[in-house]
């Protein structure tokens, strides 16, 4: 069973900012599939188990963005 949750992301601008936060929250452990909604300012996680809200900030924090919530 997988879980998939959405982000708010502050701060993407380009293609450039969606390539960076899918690849850094692409690499937490158990996460399946990134989709990065530039327009909506947003980062959906699909994972094999919940995924810590920390671990999801710090991978975004690791881009150059931040979570807004």
């Amino acid at each position: 069973m997988s879980v998939t949750a959405t982000y708010p992301v502050t701060g993407m601008t380009c293609q450039h900012c969606v390539n960076a936060v899918q690849s850094e929250v692409g690499e937490i452990p158990g996460v399946t599939a990134v989709d990065v909604d530039l327009a909506a300012g947003a980062v959906t996680v699909t994972s094999e188990a919940p995924v810590d809200v920390e671990q999801v900030r710090a991978a975004v924090d690791e881009a150059g963005y931040e979570l807004a919530n």
